[in-house]
């Protein structure tokens, strides 16, 4: 038996917050509740009981309706910091802070703050008849809070540390497999995009997508991808035409 709680008050945070806090402590934590339980998820003493039950005493079977039980509300908007699309979103490690990307710019975001966000990259040129490239996507390190990844429609992998400087446009590792400085055809750029980047769990591999072509990276090496897995090989002639 589920015995009575009370949701449990969060601190230093805004009103707004405090009450949401407040809603989902009471609707998904319970005290007191010192019978242990097994992997399926039931007591032990439920599952007891069901062992001593004959089949006849199961009684017919219910079927519930996902539909009705699941349901999704938003929690917090952050708003009003890109001009272009959206084409990621990386939480951080250290639980506090996430970036969003769009074609020319990367923001950092406190959890905490909806209103406020600081611009540590910025593709963004003069004029913009000289933009030769774009922001595809970006990752945070799985285990390093400072450390960061993006890719471009160029195929190129930049390795940045947000603790050398404010701005991260410039003080980059690049990864770039040598390939791509090879035959040039019309459809170069448009193949050689990267689509999307994610890192290992272990935090010593990335792994690349872009239309031709999955890469494993090793982060040490900056030269070359230890792994290429060729995918639309049916295309390949034609791209080369």
């Amino acid at each position: 038996m589920v015995k009575d709680h009370k949701p449990k008050k969060v601190k230093g945070l805004n009103p707004f917050v405090d009450s949401e806090n407040v809603l989902l402590a009471e609707s998904s934590f319970v005290s007191g509740q010192d019978t242990p339980s097994v992997a399926n998820g039931y007591a032990v003493e439920s599952t007891a009981k069901i062992d001593n039950m004959t089949p006849s005493q199961y009684g017919p079977a219910k079927r519930a309706n996902i539909g009705e039980t699941v349901s999704t509300r938003c929690r917090k908007v952050y708003a009003h910091a890109h001009d272009y699309n959206i084409n990621s979103i990386s939480n951080n490690s250290d639980g506090e802070t996430f970036v969003s990307a769009d074609d020319l710019r990367i923001n950092l975001w406190n959890l905490d703050v909806s209103d406020q966000c600081f611009n540590i990259i910025d593709m963004k040129p003069s004029n913009m008849e000289d933009l030769t490239e774009v922001i595809t996507a970006a990752e945070f390190h799985p285990i390093h809070c400072n450390l960061l990844a993006y890719s471009s429609s160029r195929g190129f992998i930049r390795l940045v540390d947000l603790r050398q400087s404010a701005i991260c446009d410039h003080k980059a590792r690049i990864l770039q497999h040598g390939e791509s400085s090879g035959f040039k055809s019309f459809f170069t750029e448009i193949v050689s995009s990267i689509s999307a980047i994610k890192f290992a769990s272990d935090g010593r591999h990335l792994l690349s997508r872009d239309y031709m072509n999955l890469k494993l990276w090793d982060m040490r090496m900056e030269t070359s991808p230890v792994a290429i897995f060729k995918i639309h090989e049916h295309l390949r002639p034609k791209v080369r035409e």
